[in-house]
């Protein structure tokens, strides 16, 4: 549906380079990076508002690299809605249809459709400076969704909203996409935003596409220690291959050793990298099927929220996350002695 052929772009002091990337027809993507890291530009590009420097752009087998973007057929939602003040929803949802010159009586069936799609048929003589976060941002969505796009671009769409916002328009966002059948690029910095709505995702960062793959692939199996951080595995720590055996793999940290499946090869170094969500707590030593169990002692509690994040050492450091319940039921505290215990299948070796 979307190809990227090699493309690269100077923007001021920033670049992008060589970008190579495929978007399936009908898939939900999300282009997942920090700051700065280049998202925004090339969703700038696709929708043909600059041309690249180097490479091409496809669509449907077309060459667009240099067409103009009012000819894309493209629909695009800033971070900041960008609706027009001084017209009602109404007038800023039939916009694009008025500059296509569509029949009336087509518009109105096509606005009655996308408002009640998107539970927005009461607000039609408001505007915008009257409505909410949420509010303008489902106006903005049926802007873009209204002229019948192939393909739905989304910069940053949720991220000015508060959580229960979020989480809201975020089950509004895979329900519009399913119904309209939409193939849809969505960038954000926020790993639970891509891990909730991607099929695919495409980690980027300084301006490169570094990995991509299934939100299980990417947040379980990342490709490098930068994205792994980026994408919270908090426990990324160095041993050495100590045998390797038909995927079997033994790695010694200090004084203990790691079981883990992987290819890694005796005496090479490895970092290994384990999700803290993968980490099960106990008082004491229980009989489990995960093949790693370590004796430790708590050196910090961190609340955020309904978890906590529970730093332990076990002759080397691990960082677990635990609901706050849990933390209750267990009487967890700095100091306290505890047994921790991760599957080998966990365990992600670089």
């Amino acid at each position: 549906m979307i190809a990227i052929k090699g493309v690269s772009k100077n923007w001021r002091e920033f670049s992008l380079k060589n970008i190579d990337l495929e978007v399936r027809k009908g898939e939900y993507f999300v282009i997942l990076g920090p700051t700065a890291a280049g998202k925004t530009l090339l969703l700038e590009l696709i929708a043909g508002f600059y041309k690249p420097d180097h490479g091409e752009i496809w669509v449907n087998d077309k060459n667009v690299t240099r067409m103009p973007p009012e000819k894309m057929g493209i629909g695009f939602v800033y971070q900041d809605y960008s609706l027009f003040p001084h017209l009602t929803v109404k007038e800023n949802i039939e916009f694009g249809l008025k500059l296509k010159k569509m029949p009336k009586e087509d518009v109105e069936k096509k606005l009655k459709e996308v408002m009640k799609m998107l539970d927005i048929s009461h607000l039609s003589h408001r505007y915008p400076r009257t409505l909410s976060g949420g509010e303008q941002q489902r106006v903005a969505i049926a802007r873009g969704i209204v002229i019948e796009p192939s393909i739905m671009l989304l910069d940053e769409p949720l991220s000015a909203l508060d959580t229960r916002t979020q989480i809201r328009l975020r089950e509004e966002l895979r329900r519009v996409h399913r119904g309209a059948k939409l193939t849809t690029i969505h960038v954000t910095h926020d790993q639970t935003e891509a891990m909730a709505l991607a099929d695919r995702i495409g980690v980027m960062m300084d301006g490169e596409i570094v990995q991509t793959g299934t939100p299980e692939e990417i947040f379980h199996s990342p490709i490098d220690e930068g994205v792994a951080e980026f994408v919270g595995v908090e426990n990324i720590i160095e041993g050495i291959v100590e045998s390797s055996e038909e995927g079997a793999t033994t790695i010694r940290i200090n004084d203990h050793i790691i079981e883990a499946i992987s290819s890694a090869e005796a005496g090479s170094r490895v970092r290994i990298c384990l999700r803290p969500e993968s980490i099960t707590i106990a008082p004491s030593k229980t009989t489990s099927s995960a093949r790693n169990t370590f004796s430790g002692t708590i050196t910090q509690l961190v609340p955020l929220g309904a978890t906590y994040r529970v730093e332990i050492d076990c002759g080397f450091p691990l960082v677990a996350l635990i609901t706050k319940t849990s933390m209750e039921d267990l009487g967890l505290r700095a100091g306290k002695k505890v047994c921790t215990s991760f599957k080998a299948s966990s365990v992600h070796v670089l």
